[in-house]
């Protein structure tokens, strides 16, 4: 199956492992030195209607990516805890 970019940023993303829907495709990094996918880029929603901070972004690497199905994408992806707030680390 051949997949155009702008095909992908329609699809949604879903973690395999506790099958948790990540969010729809938002950007695709490609290596240029290489010419090949290095990773997907997921926006969560905005927070609280965006007035307080940006976008959670989420990198899934294409290694994690395990299926791409005509809907959804599969991936293997540990998701990581955000930082609690407090003083910032040196």
């Amino acid at each position: 199956m051949n997949c155009c970019v702008t095909d992908l940023r329609c699809k949604e993303v879903i973690c395999q492992s506790d099958g948790e829907r990540l969010g729809f495709v938002g950007e695709v990094e490609v290596d240029t030195c290489t010419g090949r996918v290095a990773a997907i880029l997921i926006f969560g929603p905005p927070k609280y209607f965006g007035c307080f901070g940006p976008r959670e972004r989420i990198r899934i690497y294409w290694e994690e990516i395990d299926v791409i199905g005509p809907d959804t994408i599969l991936v293997s992806h540990a998701r990581r805890e955000p930082r609690p707030p407090g003083r910032p680390r040196r």
